[in-house]
């Protein structure tokens, strides 16, 4: 009977489970959890705090997932090394376990910059886990003044989930734009004015150098004075343990369409892996939870003795704040062409007859027609291309691609 280890216990962990599970139904699997509580769905922690959700309903799989897939997690343990010659993983109680396949699912954790004077904090937070997002709820008041370093997706997620339930939230970058990592200045724009109705300050192309307890002295020479810290500058992936065990990590855990590392025997997916990204043509850590389940499937048929390969994912990202949609994917690389309607922005970029990237800020579309694009490479050539960047439809496509993809008379 096989022997599977998978260290993580998030959306890439639980892919992989199910892919293993496709093929192998008797082998043991043993999951490996650093946080204490089964599976759940990290993205919600911002809608816990504005109470539109709960522990219950964040849940990512039912109360019985592992018992029906036949799995022992261990809670509230740690990975410390892996040893591929003997093919075990040891824990940070200093024992082991050994395995026939091994799969590294072990997400990413905040980065913190070196602040000068951030250990004079008292009330810090990250936000990433649910256990973060406990933490601070637990010191929030309404009167508050919160201060948020970092304008990516990770800070204005959590200031739109405390911003009703503390007095001010102020929010700072060292981009001159939000969400700088997915949108380009035109369509960051309308979402900074969108937040700033709502109430949130922003400090744009400025962020803390140090700090003296409660005051954050800025980059250009001003102060913020705040109540409660939020660190969000961006996030590094775990790639330390197959690093230590030799093998290949540059921004992530390097792996190949299959999952596989460059560890016999060993895999990796989520976060903290670096796979192909179709839309760049080449490697890159695609931090989503799209593309950590599928990263943990492929790896796991694998790891049973399956073929799968995953060679279309893309970076893709569909949030909102207060109301108004955003969403992007691929990259933003080629010929940029603009719609406007109504307020709502579309922003395609193509680039060898190909399309490569897309943003949408309020625009309510099927977006699975444009990732359909990219994700195949369909060339736009044979596309009505002109109609879907007005109205994503599947009339664009021609009679014989449309009854492939969704079979019928069409």
């Amino acid at each position: 009977m096989k022997r599977y280890v998978i260290i993580g216990n998030g959306a890439a962990a639980v892919g992989c489970i199910e892919g293993i599970r496709s093929l192998d139904g008797e082998g043991g699997i043993t999951v490996i959890s650093e946080e204490a509580r089964p599976v759940y769905c990290r993205p919600l922690i911002s809608y816990y705090l504005e109470g539109k959700t709960d522990p219950e309903r964040m849940k990512y799989r039912p109360d019985g997932f592992y018992e029906e897939n036949g799995c022992r997690a261990l809670y509230g343990r740690r990975a410390a090394a892996i040893n591929p010659e003997k093919k075990t993983v040891s824990l940070d109680d200093g024992s082991s376990l050994p395995y026939d396949a091994l799969c590294v699912a072990a997400g990413s954790r905040p980065f913190v910059p070196p602040f000068a004077g951030l250990e004079t904090v008292k009330r810090k937070f990250t936000f990433m886990t649910l256990d973060d997002a406990l933490a601070l709820e637990g010191a929030l008041t309404p009167d508050a003044r919160v201060l948020i370093v970092g304008a990516g997706l990770i800070g204005l997620k959590c200031a739109e989930g405390i911003l009703a339930r503390v007095g001010s939230v102020t929010v700072c970058d060292l981009a001159d734009r939000v969400l700088s990592s997915i949108l380009d200045g035109d369509s960051a724009a309308p979402v900074q004015a969108h937040l700033e109705t709502r109430g949130i300050r922003f400090l744009l192309g400025d962020t803390a150098v140090r700090f003296e307890e409660n005051r954050a002295y800025m980059k250009n020479g001003d102060t913020a004075d705040f109540d409660l810290l939020v660190l969000a500058v961006g996030v590094k992936a775990n790639a330390e343990l197959v690093k230590d065990a030799g093998g290949r990590v540059n921004h992530g855990v390097v792996i190949n369409e299959k999952g596989e590392t460059s560890l016999p025997d060993v895999y990796a997916a989520g976060d903290c892996a670096e796979g192909y990204d179709a839309s760049l043509g080449a490697n890159r850590v695609l931090a989503i939870l799209p593309n950590a389940s599928l990263q943990g499937r492929t790896a796991g048929v694998n790891m049973a003795g399956g073929d799968a390969a995953l060679d279309n994912a893309i970076p893709m990202n569909a949030i909102g704040f207060f109301g108004l949609s955003v969403m992007s994917a691929g990259v933003c690389d080629g010929e940029m062409t603009t719609e406007r309607e109504g307020g709502a922005i579309k922003r395609f970029f193509v680039k060898d007859g190909l399309l490569k990237g897309f943003i949408l800020v309020g625009a309510l579309e099927r977006a699975g027609i444009y990732t359909s694009l990219i994700r195949e490479r369909i060339p736009l050539d044979t596309v009505d291309f002109e109609l879907t960047k007005k109205t994503a439809t599947s009339l664009i496509f021609s009679p014989e691609i449309r009854r492939q993809k969704f079979g019928g008379v069409v």
